[in-house]
């Protein structure tokens, strides 16, 4: 797919996956297992059907870490960065114990572990 796309928006993609590789530090298995959880499914904002905005990205997101690089579409790319956006500005927002709080179990659910380096 990438040899369809201009180098402009090649070198936008590979921004834009290097920051998702830093930001996303959760295993596709280990955010499965992850979303199962009842704490995944108490936190954030419920995007019409039950289900929060949080935890269907986390799906996304699963489905990104499957893919081979060049499987990639660029619904995956918009939404990879997204995902960094998200991190980053959550991240800004730690809060004083943060471990266990809704602020933690949101960020899980993007994918992103505060407690691994």
């Amino acid at each position: 797919m990438e040899e369809f796309k201009t180098k402009d928006q090649q070198k936008e993609h590979a921004q834009i996956y290097k920051e998702f590789k830093v930001a996303v530090n959760m295993s596709a298995s280990a955010l499965k297992k992850w979303l199962a959880t009842e704490e995944s499914k108490k936190v954030g904002w419920d995007s019409g059907d039950g289900e929060s905005i949080g935890h269907k990205s986390g799906k996304h997101i699963i489905d990104i870490l499957q893919k081979k690089k060049a499987d990639l579409t660029d619904a995956d790319y918009k939404h990879m960065a997204k995902v960094h956006g998200y991190i980053a500005r959550h991240m800004a927002q730690k809060p004083d114990g943060p471990e266990g709080s809704n602020w933690d179990y949101s960020l899980k659910n993007w994918g992103h572990d505060y407690r691994k380096k």
